[in-house]
């Protein structure tokens, strides 16, 4: 890093740089063409990064709801935590804060987000109050304040140092978002992440009130399953990441939690123990209902299911049938039409006949190339339905059956 690299990004995030990124922004020309343009009044590099933030406030759509005035980094984005889930976040962190910790964090601000990145937790948790962002990347640093400005969130601010030499005593409470990105590669356990669990325990000895966000994959310090709430996220269908709550912002100590958010942003969360198991149904009922990813990934579908006293379609496969499905958001749900072995030839009579031109297709507890099925089973038609394949019985079976929204599932008639 050095002084020519930094003018460059405060010459990005600067009043002089809006009218080439509006120009960029709406351009349908070829990239060679808008490049060709630019370079008539930029230098080679203040041309690439208009063209390569155009590009990412695209892509950041699917994030950010106001993505194309954000800052971003290839990196950085791929790093942030998505608008919903960020948001999320900050109501917990809020409703967990108390106001007399609010009241002793002062000017400082009352939650600190460490290696804030461009700021996806960060300007959650401004929206909410007082925040301050840290990194030591000099960049991300200015571009998250950039993002905070473009936001009107002036009362927060970010500083550009090592969380290592921050004094978090004057905060209310802390959130860590570790570098999985490091020399190693790309990596899912906290002790290969930049900072390390060695820098994560100091943070605690200091300061109990903290997040950390982890990898949906990552394995936990067996301490850290006694004294924390771990709690998997997920949204629009993919678990997003596991979060690791200490202190007071921990509900529920030595519990799982895992969190289905709504297209409103509403959470839907159960939580329990993985230990528990479910009978398994002696025979296929009515639906068949698919826990939510982040069940799956808290390792909760089981105690989900007894709960609600569904019954496993096979031992260790998390389909399970009912006749009457849950009131509960934390899962898909399929009327079943018919279920038959998993017989290729079979099936495609059977979609054929039922007009079935939109096939998805989704697997449990088998290997099988869902791909190559799809081909092997296209044939035209109008009408959308779900072929289901687990193994049950010691064969593998399929489950042809029609997704329903969770309103029509919980109004079955009988």
């Amino acid at each position: 890093m050095n002084a020519a690299d930094i003018s460059l990004y405060e010459w990005l995030v600067s009043s002089r740089a809006e009218p080439w990124l509006a120009e960029a922004a709406g351009g349908e020309r070829p990239l060679a063409t808008q490049a060709r343009d630019l370079r008539k009044h930029l230098s080679a590099e203040q041309t690439h990064l208009v063209l390569e933030l155009a590009k990412l406030r695209r892509r950041a759509a699917a994030k950010f709801s106001h993505a194309e005035r954000m800052f971003f980094t290839p990196r950085a984005l791929e790093q942030a935590t998505s608008e919903g889930v960020a948001r999320w976040k900050a109501q917990r962190t809020a409703a967990r804060t108390t106001k007399s910790n609010r009241r002793a964090a002062g000017p400082t601000g009352a939650v600190v987000d460490l290696c804030c990145g461009i700021g996806g937790d960060l300007l959650a948790l401004a929206g909410r109050g007082s925040a301050t962002g840290v990194d030591r990347d000099p960049i991300v640093a200015l571009l998250a304040g950039a993002n905070l400005a473009a936001r009107g969130l002036a009362e927060s601010e970010v500083r550009c140092c090592d969380v290592r030499d921050l004094d978090i005593a004057h905060f209310a409470a802390w959130h860590l978002d570790p570098d999985r990105r490091t020399d190693r590669g790309r990596v899912a356990q906290p002790e290969f992440a930049a900072p390390g669990l060695d820098t994560i325990e100091g943070l605690l000895s200091r300061h109990p009130d903290g997040a950390v966000k982890l990898a949906p994959a990552a394995r936990v310090p067996e301490a850290w399953r006694h004294r924390a709430e771990l709690e998997w996220i997920s949204e629009r269908g993919e678990c997003r990441q596991q979060v690791a709550w200490f202190g007071g912002l921990a509900a529920t100590p030595g519990v799982r939690a895992a969190t289905a958010l709504d297209p409103d942003g509403v959470g839907h969360t159960f939580r329990g123990r993985p230990e528990s198991e479910t009978a398994v149904a002696a025979s296929w009922k009515r639906c068949l209902v698919e826990p939510d990813t982040a069940l799956l990934a808290a390792g909760l579908s089981a105690a989900w299911a007894a709960h609600h006293g569904l019954e496993a379609a096979a031992p260790g496969v998390a389909y399970y049938t009912c006749d009457r499905p849950p009131a509960d958001s934390l899962a898909a749900v399929f009327e079943i039409t018919d279920v038959a072995p998993l017989d290729r030839k079979r099936l495609k009579s059977l979609l054929r006949e039922r007009r079935v031109g939109a096939l998805e297709i989704k697997k449990r507890g088998v290997e099988i190339d869902l791909e190559r099925l799809r081909a092997e089973l296209r044939v035209p038609g109008d009408e959308s339905a779900t072929l289901l394949i687990a193994p049950r019985d010691k064969r593998i079976t399929a489950i042809l059956a029609r997704r329903l929204h969770s309103d029509k599932a919980r109004d079955l008639p009988d």
